[in-house]
Order: structure tokens, then sequence, then C-alpha cells
């Protein structure tokens, strides 16, 4: 029942089209209706391959909206980020954002293999991926969205964009605000899709600094409750223990809603750039209270501003191409 009243919720998103849906770039157009003649059960297959994945883990739902985000945030949305080292190719998986974090690339996999039955050569991986995290979206809980198509897979991947573009967890909230303005984003968006940090998890080492040596002065994080630092500790030791899992969003850990923002006005967000977004700036302070308060103003935003995310720098005409294995460029 509660899960049915979520779904009432989201209804009225379904209708709304951001006005970043049509997004020209390089000579082409973003569209909806991208594949509907060329592939009408394009989104049907991205979807159902997506509900048995997460249904399989619901896990699944985050690594594949953390995906997304790291291949928009390194030369735009144009599925780089999927690409296996080959020839001259060095994947962005091996970054430091990624390396031993970055999943789900078996998901996609899948999805593309069953869009490649129905439709060859027709679907990019860009936009299945693009696809994905809006369900992603939907099947936790979340908000759904108008998804603009038409990106083309990119031949080259940027392991050095994918070290420096990508905002790290220990960055300062200046640094991070800055990596979001160089895509065309702002304090809003930002605010908005640390959001997504409602589902998911975060290794020990991504946070460990806040339990020991914020500063360098051998101290905790202040900004961190004391009672759930001593929580965190015990499964996060000084050294050791790099790669045991954390829930980002302790109270509904696979629920996509506002409990990350009433985690951060309890000082209780896990990653210092959750916790940041509190203590570092009034405007992003007071988006974070307006999200806490009011889960459909949250919805709203963080899907305008997926659909911004998505818009960044896609390929699109003749630029790029449709791979036909997400892993590898295609051979001419």
């Amino acid at each position: 029942m509660a899960r049915f009243l979520i779904f009432l919720l989201a209804l009225p998103l379904l209708a709304f089209v951001p006005s970043g849906w049509s997004h020209k770039s390089y000579g082409g157009y973003l569209y909806p209706q991208f594949y509907d003649h060329s592939c009408p059960k394009a989104q049907e297959i991205v979807r159902s391959v997506m509900e048995k994945a997460v249904a399989r883990e619901a896990r699944m739902a985050a690594s594949i909206m953390r995906l997304h985000f790291h291949d928009c945030f390194v030369k735009g949305c144009d599925g780089s980020v999927l690409l296996d080292s080959s020839g001259t190719i060095i994947s962005e998986k091996r970054s430091n954002p990624n390396r031993n974090s970055a999943r789900g690339f078996e998901v996609i996999d899948e999805i593309k293999s069953a869009l490649e039955k129905e439709c060859p050569h027709t679907v990019s991986c860009a936009d299945l991926l693009t696809i994905a995290a809006r369900d992603s979206s939907v099947l936790t809980g979340g908000p759904s969205w108008v998804v603009p198509l038409g990106r083309r897979d990119s031949r080259s991947a940027s392991l050095s964009g994918s070290n420096n573009d990508i905002p790290a967890p220990n960055n300062t909230f200046q640094t991070i605000l800055t990596k979001f303005k160089l895509q065309g984003l702002n304090i809003v968006d930002l605010v908005a899709l640390s959001g997504s940090h409602t589902i998911g998890n975060a290794r020990c080492t991504s946070f460990r600094q806040r339990l020991y040596n914020q500063s360098g002065n051998g101290q905790p994080d202040y900004s961190l409750d004391p009672s759930y630092a001593a929580q965190l500790r015990s499964r996060c030791p000084r050294s050791g223990g790099d790669q045991n899992l954390f829930f980002l969003d302790f109270v509904s850990p696979t629920k996509f809603d506002n409990n990350y923002f009433k985690n951060i006005l309890a000082s209780k967000g896990l990653l210092n750039s959750d916790q940041v977004l509190l203590t570092k700036s009034q405007a992003s302070m007071d988006l974070v209270k307006q999200y806490a308060e009011n889960n459909e103003l949250f919805f709203e935003q963080f899907a305008k501003s997926m659909v911004k995310m998505g818009n960044i720098s896609p390929l699109t005409g003749s630029k790029g191409e449709i791979r036909k294995n997400c892993r590898r460029v295609n051979a001419y």
C-alpha cells in the first residue's frame, strides 16, 4: 500500500517535462521520441532488465545511477565510463573514483544484449545508461521523468578526466561546487543530485578520515554526531577494512526519499561531501532544510537536475558511434 502511494505521488512528475529536455549540441538534438520508430520497445526493454537486476540486488539501483553520474562528468554523457582498456584506450574504470567501486557493468551488458536482439545497432550505450539511471530512481520509490534521447557513444575514454573532474568525498565544498559549475550545473543541482545518496553504500576508505583525523590533527570531524561516529568506528578501523560497506542513508537505505537530508540535519551525513552541504554554505544549507521538509520539492528538483546532467555535452548527429558492445569501440 505504501509503495502504491509513493507511485501515486510520483505520477505528476511523469507529465513533467523540464525546460532542458530538447537539448541542441554538436549539430543535433536530444528528444524523448528519438527511438519511437527505430526501436519503440527500447525503454520497455531497459526497464525490464533493470527490474530484475534491482530485485536481485537492491544496491544495483544506486550503482547504475552512479555510473551515469561518473559518465556525464567526464567528457559528457557519452558512455566512455563503460569502455574497457584495449589498444589505445585506457579505461576510466582504473581511475581513483571508479577503481574497486564502479559496478553494474554486467547489467549494462545485459541491457545492451537485449536491445541488440530487438533492434541491432540502434540504441547507444550512453542512452541506455541514461534511461537505466531514471529507472533506478523509479524502482526504489523515487521520481520519474521524461528522458531526452539521441546521445551517441564515444570512441575514447579519459582516465585523467575521470581522476580530475568527478567530485571526491573528501573535496572541500568549494571544490565540489566548482566541479559542478564546470559542467554547467549550479548549487541547486549540486544539493538535489547529492540526494541520490538516499540509496546505496560507501566504503570505509571514503570517509575514514572523518572518524580519526579530519583536519590532520588526529581529531574526528566535529560536524559528525559522536554516537554515529562511534558506531561507524566499530566497522571502519584506523587501518584495514577499506572495502567494508556502509549505508549512505542508514534510515531507509534502499528507499529513494528525503531521509538523506534529514540525516544531514542531524549531523549524520556519512561522507564529508554530504555534511559540508550543511556546514559550509548558507545557500546549500537552506536547500538541505527545504528538501528535508518537503519530499515532493526534492523529487521535482531531482528530476530537473537529472535531465540537466544527462544533457552535458552529448555526441549527436554523426559524432561518435552506436557501440555494438558497450565495453569496446566498434571495429571498422
